[in-house]
């Protein structure tokens, strides 16, 4: 930012709207200027530092690793209003805060990234994701379809989309694209995890028992049935992680 001007934006800021600080964070952050207000009239370039910008996404990022949400989602705010023309920096804290389970503020952020960028792709993904964990399982179809339309090597697409099927439910679907997800990514167990759901749905244990020792060939976990409490993470709902306990059983 160039220096010599925040005595001007401090005189601005404050005649305009008795704030104390011309720091772009604060207003971003205070909701003081509306959406509609920053599109049109456009954030300025020299409020712009997309060095300083990606400095704070690293250290938001490391906060992240140490699990303090808290911290991590402010830099990443700040990250955002120093490079709000960057749509993976929208993607990063709204994905944090879908992991720190604030899913509606999460949400909101990642359709602003789209909204920049229609087409960006892991925007999509995840935005699809902290819809269907939100339970906003035609949203999150919608969402994905899109991302899968859009590139249809994308097995995140496919993998959410089975859970998606699943619980709407439509098992000939959840089946497809499961199947198509363990093509595209067959070291990965999670989508083995959900084709062995999605048959379950369809009553064929033998089928569901086949893609679940799939995945224990991949990961030894799946044994422990105190493992699956982490398929929430992979997006799972509660009642399709009791479904997978049922399976396991049946596969050991």
């Amino acid at each position: 930012m160039n220096r010599g001007l925040l005595p001007f934006l401090l005189a601005a800021c404050s005649s305009m709207i008795s704030c104390t600080t011309p720091e772009p964070l604060v207003l971003w952050q205070s909701g003081l200027i509306a959406d509609s207000l920053s599109t049109t009239l456009a954030y300025p370039l020299f409020l712009e530092d997309l060095k300083a910008a990606e400095g704070y996404r690293q250290a938001g990022l490391a906060a992240r690793q140490q699990d303090d949400f808290a911290t991590a989602i402010a830099t990443l705010k700040t990250a955002v209003a120093l490079a709000p023309r960057t749509v993976s920096g929208y993607v990063l804290l709204g994905w944090t805060q879908h992991l720190a389970g604030e899913r509606d503020d999460a949400i909101a952020v990642l359709n602003r990234a789209i909204e920049l960028d229609a087409e960006y792709i892991p925007a999509l993904n995840a935005l699809g994701i902290a819809y269907l964990v939100n339970g906003d399982i035609e949203a999150a179809i919608a969402t994905h379809t899109q991302a899968k339309t859009l590139n249809p090597e994308n097995e995140i697409a496919y993998y959410n989309l089975s859970l998606a099927y699943q619980r709407l439910p439509d098992v000939d679907a959840a089946i497809r694209h499961a199947d198509r997800a363990t093509e595209l990514e067959p070291y990965n167990p999670h989508p083995w995890v959900a084709l062995a759901l999605a048959h379950w749905s369809n009553q064929d244990a033998i089928a569901a028992s086949a893609a679940y020792n799939q995945a224990l060939r991949l990961d030894a976990r799946y044994y422990q049935a105190d493992h699956l409490n982490y398929l929430i993470r992979a997006g799972f709902s509660r009642d399709q992680i009791q479904q997978v306990a049922e399976i396991q059983q049946q596969a050991i």
